[in-house]
């Protein structure tokens, strides 16, 4: 019997990873299923997918520029068109019992078709504001999976669950006591305090410099920094490397990288909010004002407020960070605080609670 599954999503990992993690539990837990991913064409998910082992087709499809970009917007109309009648092709060859959509354009045109030809949509929705494409399709989905409390007000019209963000299954190897593995891997000393920095999937300039710029700062208050400076970014900062900062490109031992940490900066998109929650460790935000519907910010707002995490924007490093720095090193007592709120908000279980949600509608 066919047991073809879609799931659409990407553009950056906070999209993918979710995907990849419903699609593993999906596996386990649905005999002889046939799961195809269905992405954007140039974007990251068309090579992470298949690292994972699954088939991707991906859409003409491009979202709105919001910086002044008045050709490549002029096209977006008929990319949506050409992605609408993709998407029916596919889903008229391939036939699926479900689609499921975690956000990012690429998921509009093939949910919006499912819908349309009566085939059950859901929707994971990662961050704690609702991305456009989910709240358009919103009303179409049979369950909307949320990281938040308080989501039903953006979803009024839809079965809510409270599920979480599901994890990439390598971060559950994470192991808070193994801090040697990987600083003897990277050459760094394995008794020194250690900032791991971590600017998203592609980078993130600001944060970069701010590392490279304030070195004499780390190096007085014996703290060495691993920097995932971004793939875009390597060959401008890879000269500085040295023994007290090592720069990486990428990192894909992550789970391994969290260990090493005393101190984590990082960005505040969804899905490494969700790691982070597992992994424990203090944490400082510094949101990507570049992200739709600022979700970022309000991402890490959110964990600030109940005391999770400390949270610095854009325009306040400068004048902020060192001091915050130097606050969690001073006191054991706030380090263990953050540590143990953020570790509270863990939900380890996501993709088991979403799978077991959607499953009955696999039939």
């Amino acid at each position: 019997m066919n047991k073809n599954l879609i799931i659409s999503g990407g553009g950056t990992g906070g999209h993918i990873y979710p995907a990849i993690s419903i699609a593993d539990q999906l596996k386990k837990k649905v005999e002889d299923c046939n799961i195809l991913f269905v992405g954007a064409k140039n974007k990251m998910e068309m090579k992470k997918v298949p690292e994972n082992g699954y088939k991707i087709i991906g859409l003409y499809i491009s979202g709105y520029q919001r910086k002044l970009n008045f050709i490549s917007n002029l096209t977006l109309p008929f990319k949506l068109i050409y992605s609408l009648i993709h998407s029916l092709i596919i889903i008229l060859k391939y036939k699926p019992k479900i689609v499921v959509g975690t956000g990012g354009y690429a998921s509009g045109p093939v949910m919006y078709i499912a819908a349309l030809l009566r085939i059950p949509v859901f929707i994971q929705e990662q961050n704690s504001y609702p991305g456009l494409t989910n709240r358009i399709l919103s009303k179409y989905a049979k369950k909307i999976f949320v990281a938040y409390d308080g989501m039903e007000k953006y979803f009024k019209n839809s079965e809510v669950i409270l599920s979480g963000n599901p994890i990439r299954k390598s971060i559950k190897n994470f192991n808070g006591k193994n801090k040697k593995e990987f600083l003897n891997q990277i050459k760094l000393d394995i008794g020194c305090k250690t900032i791991l920095v971590l600017g998203g999937s592609l980078g993130a300039k600001i944060l970069n410099d701010f590392i490279i710029e304030n070195l004499d700062f780390f190096k007085k208050n014996n703290l060495q920094i691993i920097l995932q400076c971004g793939t875009r970014y390597y060959d401008d900062y890879k000269n500085f490397d040295n023994k007290f900062l090592k720069i990486l490109p990428f990192i894909n031992d992550m789970d391994k990288a969290f260990s090493s940490a005393d101190l984590i900066i990082s960005r505040s998109g969804a899905s490494i909010i969700s790691e982070l929650c597992f992994v424990g460790k203090p944490v400082i935000f510094i949101p990507s004002p570049n992200v739709a519907e600022n979700h970022q910010s309000k991402n890490a707002r959110k964990l600030y407020d109940v005391g999770a995490a400390e949270y610095v924007e854009e325009d306040e490093i400068e004048y902020k960070l060192k001091s915050i720095i130097n606050k969690i090193f001073i006191s054991d007592v706030y380090k263990k605080s953050l540590s143990d709120k953020i570790a509270s908000l863990s939900k380890p279980n996501a993709s088991k609670i979403i799978v077991n949600e959607i499953k009955q509608y696999i039939k």
